[in-house]
């Protein structure tokens, strides 16, 4: 059993070099032959997972990007394609994503009508089964290539939450990993009067506490709730509301497993991760809507271990500051110097920890959250080399 770090290659979006060797584009490059590609066979059926975006949705993976790791599977010999969700692939050319600019077919990770599925049985408190993508499943290697971004029910979106909610149909997706976090009592509904409740309700300004009085049933939207504390200042004294860290864990638990399941379907040599740390937006691109960056690009990471890949991830942004002028207005963030927070956190609330998935994905042996960070073409590195005497129009032209 070997004990080294698994290795984590990052490409910084910081250059030295005005040459275009310095350049992100170059280090995408580097990464990827870093990463090592060749155990990909020739003729395999390589899934690479992303997410197309929705609607006004534009901060996805830039298709420029995206060709060139097409380019690179083919170069082996390899047969890529795109794989999402229907409505992000019918969608896709909005945002550029055609078989023609990304150089291989877009494919619904579950058919055309989201029913080819793969059932497996995940018995994790009301979820009892999910329904796999088919095509995800019948590939013979898979390159989960994410945007990451901030994420209102986990705190963060990267390589996981890209194959654990994307990766599956979208019953699954939307009616089970969605809600489980239901699945744990968090109000006492024989403490509490109609009254009361109702007044629960009122206490959450943003709406995310309902009640039905009919059924005298009371719901914590957990998935928006950003914890300020309010609708427990209001049960103070009746104690029928808990807001507890379990509650919260549940849907990081469900997406390890998910995530772990499309992963044992992939031979351990056949299986690479990409997360792009550009346009760092606060909430997720399934919102479908353009959102401010909330922080400062910083580059793109790669690795073969999933769980070294989100971690280093997590740990560079955690280096960085918020843009706090850039929060949207409607969100609550936890902006307390004093409160010791990932800025993840800061962002959805302190229960929201984005590395709790990865502590679950690391016991389910996925991965490791101990890596060695190797920087291709460092800024410092590059400015000691030559420079091009000129940086204009090099290419063909029409002059």
């Amino acid at each position: 059993m070997t004990t080294a770090r698994p290795e984590v290659y990052f490409g910084s979006v910081k250059t030295g070099n005005k040459g275009a060797f310095a350049a992100l584009a170059a280090k995408v490059d580097t990464i990827i032959k870093k990463m090592d590609f060749s155990s990909i066979e020739k003729k395999d059926k390589v899934a690479i997972k992303m997410h197309l975006g929705f609607r006004e949705g534009y901060q996805t993976v830039p298709v420029f990007f995206v060709r060139r790791i097409v380019e690179a599977v083919k170069k082996i010999g390899g047969f890529p394609f795109i794989t999402d969700n229907p409505t992000s692939v019918y969608n896709a050319v909005n945002r550029g994503y055609t078989q023609e600019t990304c150089g291989c077919p877009i494919i619904p990770v579950a058919g055309i009508k989201d029913k080819y599925t793969y059932k497996f049985k995940a018995n994790f408190h009301n979820v009892k089964t999910l329904d796999m993508g088919g095509v995800l499943y019948d590939a013979d290697a898979l390159i989960d290539l994410s945007h990451v971004k901030g994420h209102n029910t986990c705190g963060f979106g990267g390589a996981i939450k890209n194959i654990a909610l994307g990766g599956f149909s979208g019953p699954s997706r939307w009616k089970k990993i969605h809600g489980v976090e239901q699945s744990l009592p968090y109000w006492d509904a024989e403490k509490c009067t109609p009254e009361h409740a109702k007044k629960l309700k009122d206490a959450c300004k943003d709406g995310y506490i309902t009640y039905d009085e009919e059924k005298h049933k009371l719901t914590v939207a957990f998935g928006m709730c950003h914890q300020c504390g309010d609708c427990l200042k209001a049960d103070k004294g009746v104690g029928c509301l808990e807001l507890k860290q379990e509650n919260f864990s549940l849907f990081q638990e469900i997406m390890a497993i998910g995530a772990n399941e499309i992963l044992k379907s992939f031979d351990e040599d056949k299986r690479f991760f990409l997360n792009f740390l550009l346009q760092i937006t606060p909430l997720c691109d399934c919102w479908g809507i353009g959102f401010p960056n909330v922080f400062n690009d910083i580059g793109v990471l790669g690795s073969r271990d999933i769980v070294a890949v989100e971690t280093a991830t997590l740990d560079l942004i955690g280096k960085e500051k918020l843009i706090e002028e850039m929060i949207p207005l409607f969100m609550r963030p936890h902006l307390d110097p004093e409160l010791d927070l990932h800025p993840f956190q800061r962002l959805h609330g302190p229960m929201k920890d984005p590395y709790i998935a990865l502590k679950y994905a690391e016991d389910l042996g996925m991965g490791s959250r101990k890596y060695k960070l190797v920087e291709v073409l460092a800024p410092e590195e590059t400015l000691k080399m030559e420079s091009p005497k000129s940086v204009s129009e090099t290419e063909p032209t029409f002059f």
